[in-house]
């Protein structure tokens, strides 16, 4: 398995922290080096999970210095992205001048003229970088697959709870590859509002081997998809004796917790490990529900092309889609 990496924000939600317990290795996100900011950050269960092991703050400008050194223009596609966005329109969000993504970044954006510097005048020793909430998406969004593909210590996974973050990353980039969208809330179950953190990591520990064998399965299923693109009914036919297990022995494991579970919506983007872009004739996805229906997901019915770079480290990214959408 590996490690769910947040973003946009530094501070994951408690939904997307329990989540992460349940079907990761841990969880991580990118923090500013401000102490400040960096403390609350860790405010509530995240600093017992790090202490734990749970969770990873991760710091571009410690951990990965080349990455925040760097000027825009390294990040092919990114000035464009930038550029297509008003300044003016939508929420301004506050960054941490030099805490987070580093000056060279900073200078770009302020060039650009897509964010300006501010200091408040009742706290004149600490500056700010201002600029529109999209535009915060598409540069965590660019932070955390960049993050994704240059470290070799963890695996990590790009994860976003805001549909318009997942979207802006999966404009064309180096080159279009062909992609499902694969839907997984029915599989991975997640323990309802307010149950404590507490309660969640005992499960963890107490259904191990079914939790497992669960994700083990999913990913399996995902990485066949990824490999054999052209023919996925065939892939869930293999597959489907053991997902049926691994599913049915992980729901008797919740029946049996006293925790209160729900479903909720949790897709996949599995990216064609393919150079036939423009190939794939999206076929009828009628088997869906004969094959599919007993482990409880299903496959878009149209494709769709995300970004992707010369060095492909993670055939999929995860994306918790909620009903608001940000502008």
């Amino acid at each position: 398995m590996t490690t769910l990496l947040y973003y946009p924000l530094a501070k994951p939600p408690l939904k997307v922290v329990h989540e992460a317990l349940l079907y990761w290795d841990g969880l991580a996100s990118m923090v500013s080096e401000r102490q400040e900011t960096y403390e609350r950050t860790l405010a509530g269960p995240l600093r017992d999970l790090m202490d734990r092991g749970f969770y990873n703050p991760i710091s571009l400008k410690r951990h990965y210095r080349l990455l925040a050194d760097r000027e825009i223009q390294d990040f092919p596609g990114l000035v464009d992205e930038l550029h297509a966005i008003s300044p003016h329109r939508g929420r301004p969000v506050y960054l941490d001048s030099g805490g987070k993504i580093g000056f060279g970044l900073e200078r770009g954006l302020v060039a650009l003229g897509v964010a300006r510097r501010s200091r408040p005048p009742e706290r004149p020793n600490l500056g700010y970088l201002v600029l529109p909430e999209k535009a915060l998406l598409v540069l965590a969004g660019t932070m955390a697959h960049e993050v994704a593909r240059s470290t070799t210590s963890h695996s990590y996974t790009p994860y976003t709870d805001q549909q318009t973050a997942d979207e802006v990353s999966l404009k064309p980039d180096y080159r279009k590859v062909t992609a499902w969208r694969v839907e997984l809330g029915r599989m991975l179950p997640m323990p309802a509002p307010g149950t404590p953190t507490s309660e969640v990591l005992a499960f963890r520990e107490k259904y191990a081997s079914e939790r497992e064998r669960l994700v083990d399965a999913t990913q399996v299923m995902l990485s066949e998809l990824n490999r054999h693109w052209e023919h996925p009914a065939d892939v869930l036919q293999r597959m489907r004796k053991e997902l049926t297990q691994a599913r049915a022995d992980y729901q008797e494991a919740v029946k049996s917790s006293r925790m209160a579970w729900i479903t909720r919506s949790v897709s996949v983007t599995v990216a064609m490990s393919t150079a036939a872009v423009g190939a794939l004739v999206v076929p009828d996805f009628g088997w869906v529900a004969g094959i599919a229906g007993s482990i409880g997901f299903n496959i878009a019915t149209r494709e769709i092309r995300p970004v992707i770079q010369k060095k492909q480290e993670h055939p999929f990214s995860y994306l918790r889609l909620v009903e608001k959408e940000l502008s």
